[in-house]
């Protein structure tokens, strides 16, 4: 089966190149950049022509969507049109492709579907969306046109995924804890990090195994565990050997923003788990692995 891959070029996208090499599957990796010594397709998802040329081109059976505007402040104050046209009416358009020829989209999701509801108990993938802010709804319309397009779909939530690749915040991190005397970092927003890698890899067992055959819908997928932000930056910290720098707790109403991010936004993996045999690390584990190759 012929696979392309959007947003080939971000974090997911690039660990998406790593854990394909050795796949009997054919992956085409597109984006709207290149990246020095990566083999990139241009590939415009908010146009559907052009979408549709390059399925019928290459006999596409599957798409894999990483590709999503995920500057979350900036989307509340400049960029709500374009936020919207990537992550709500983009999808939707590959949707569409994917049911012209009886195809299947893979397309990632985020915990920002959830969030103004007092949350303390891992969210499910029957529970109702209350996005906050731009980019959650905007990701919340996204994975509603894509069931109205009536294609084959797996639609992935995750939430603060991290990589060697990019801009986040395990990278921002490690390089603040190596060069600050003391950080403050909130501790009353509480998920899970998830390493870019664990769910690349996550995506291929479902694509390469077939299991995504009759479970169309919506699963969860992050790391497992639970932490706050100070908690992760903490593990950064020792992981990294930056344990001279004073890490300390704080409130989220310390670093003023546009939008309020979700308070608790742990994701529920028991459906994922379930059906298709996924095996989801620890996130101290994942996160120790990239630390790893971030600083040697």
């Amino acid at each position: 089966m012929t696979i392309l891959v959007t947003g080939a070029n971000g974090q997911l996208g690039n660990e998406m190149r790593l854990v394909t090499r050795d796949s009997s599957n054919r992956y085409i990796f597109t984006d709207i950049s290149q990246a020095e010594g990566q083999e990139t397709e241009y590939l415009d998802i908010t146009d559907i022509d052009a979408i549709r040329d390059t399925v019928w081109k290459n006999n596409v059976g599957c798409i894999v969507n990483c590709a999503a505007y995920t500057n979350v402040d900036r989307a509340e104050t400049e960029d709500e049109a374009l936020c919207r046209k990537i992550n709500a009416d983009a999808p939707g358009l590959l949707a569409q492709v994917m049911a012209e020829v009886k195809g299947l989209l893979v397309h990632v999701s985020t915990d920002y579907v959830f969030g103004k509801e007092p949350y303390n108990t891992p969210c499910r993938e029957d529970q109702k969306g209350t996005p906050v802010g731009v980019y959650g709804h905007t990701k919340l319309e996204g994975e509603q046109n894509i069931i109205k397009a009536g294609c084959e779909y797996i639609i992935l939530r995750t939430a603060w995924l991290y990589s060697e690749y990019g801009r986040n915040f395990c990278k921002t991190m490690l390089n603040l804890t190596a060069t600050k005397e003391r950080l403050n970092v909130v501790f009353d927003q509480c998920g899970t990090p998830t390493y870019a890698l664990d769910l690349a890899e996550a995506i291929c067992h479902i694509v390469d195994s077939g299991k995504y055959a009759g479970n169309t819908g919506i699963y969860h997928y992050s790391n497992e565990g639970v932490c706050s932000w100070y908690d992760f930056t903490k593990m950064i910290a020792e992981y990294s050997g930056h344990t001279a720098c004073d890490v300390q707790p704080c409130h989220s109403d310390e670093f003023p923003s546009p939008v309020t991010r979700p308070a608790y936004s742990v994701l529920d993996k028991t459906k994922v788990k379930q059906t298709f045999g996924v095996k989801v690390p620890y996130w101290t584990e994942s996160l120790r692995k990239c630390i790893d190759k971030l600083t040697n």
